[in-house]
């Protein structure tokens, strides 16, 4: 069996890609908007969307590993060093960004897709700073400070919790730690009486996991093992944004890509569900605020995704599928970047939002009393 050329799993990720934003744009699922439902307003009903779909793809990808020989250790996602600094600081700086544009680098692509120009205007300063970040100017900075600040991890281990689990307490602990993660996602999940009525967010977060899971198979033991061109890799919108531009701009590098053509899929699926309900539709900026908020926001995304390792897509669903020892510390900086980027939006600062709480605080105390 020769597995898959390098031209089937380009389709493979056009059609992945497609499907995600056809999902995802009729579903209204957005990271950003469920992390802001779950801060503001106590609503985790897309939070726990994003859940099962992670519950899908850690299923999924277990299969492939125990089913068809995926080898975990073939991803990018799980090394033998952990680059926590970098890690966390680069997720900060990506949810930052991500609450000044109002969406994630897989949200932008979603919006280009039904017409939303600032999108467009987003995605080439990400790209451009992301593609500097990974092999231009800054490149230098990431591989003599961040990447030297990496921690070893525990000898005959490689980057992700079961690994390591099964080496301080057996195999079976380590085996059957992606499946328990599963069961409580889905278990929360399922207690969600709003999203159980959601067959549309239901469809999305299925959509996703298995799109995860696809492109693991497609680019993993379904490929062919000659095909040099093949890299393993799933869903990630982060070095795939910047490859496909850089591809487009200087007519180097390889379109036919996992990564690279799930680029396009999303921007087409998308467009397409906004025809089906007729909401395509032209936009752009406002005013020079949104403008240089976008910008602003655009680079710390690009900057702080290759940190990061990846997306909100990258690390939440495709490295969170290998129970990845970045997973949690990224999603975690996230939020808190997310959160520092709403204060900024609604406070107006930082230091205005941490005045606020503190009046709170003091109200509570004044009222205890």
């Amino acid at each position: 069996m020769t597995g898959l050329t390098a031209l089937a799993v380009g389709v493979v990720g056009l059609i992945v890609g497609f499907a995600g934003g056809f999902a995802v744009q009729r579903a209204r699922l957005c990271t950003f908007g469920a992390v802001e439902d779950a801060l503001l307003g106590g609503n985790w009903r897309r939070m726990r969307a994003f859940g099962l779909a992670l519950a899908i793809a850690l299923l999924g990808t277990q299969a492939l590993v125990h089913g068809a020989g995926f080898d975990p250790s073939t991803t990018t996602y799980v090394p033998d060093r952990f680059a926590l600094a970098g890690t966390l600081v680069g997720a900060i700086l990506f949810g930052l960004g991500m609450a000044l544009v109002g969406t994630c680098a897989f949200g932008s692509l979603v919006r280009l897709g039904t017409g939303d120009l600032r999108s467009l205007v987003t995605l080439v300063v990400f790209g451009v700073v992301a593609y500097a970040v990974l092999r231009g100017v800054l490149a230098e900075l990431r591989i003599g400070v961040v990447e030297r600040l990496a921690i070893a991890l525990p000898a005959q281990t490689v980057g992700s919790y079961p690994s390591i689990v099964a080496t301080w307490l057996g195999p079976w602990p380590g085996l059957l730690m992606p499946f328990a993660t599963a069961l409580l996602l889905v278990g929360l999940a399922a207690r969600d009486e709003r999203l159980r009525r959601s067959p549309r967010l239901l469809t999305a977060s299925i959509v996703l996991g298995l799109g995860v899971v696809a492109g693991w198979a497609a680019t993993g033991p379904f490929a062919d093992p000659f095909a040099e061109a093949i890299r393993v890799q799933s869903l990630t919108f982060v070095a795939p944004v910047a490859r496909a531009i850089y591809a487009l701009a200087a007519g180097e590098g390889s379109v036919l890509d996992f990564g690279v053509m799930s680029v396009f899929g999303v921007i087409l699926g998308a467009l397409a569900a906004a025809l089906v309900a007729r909401e395509f539709r032209w936009e752009a900026f406002d005013d020079q605020r949104e403008m240089r908020r976008h910008l602003a926001g655009a680079a710390l995304m690009g900057f702080g995704g290759v940190l990061a390792g990846g997306c909100t897509i990258g690390q939440g669903l495709t490295a969170g599928s290998l129970m990845a020892v970045s997973w949690p510390v990224a999603i975690i900086g996230m939020v808190i970047g997310a959160r520092i980027g709403i204060a900024i939006l609604l406070e107006g600062s930082v230091l205005e939002w941490l005045r606020a709480i503190a009046g709170r605080s003091a109200d509570s105390r004044s009222a205890a009393e």
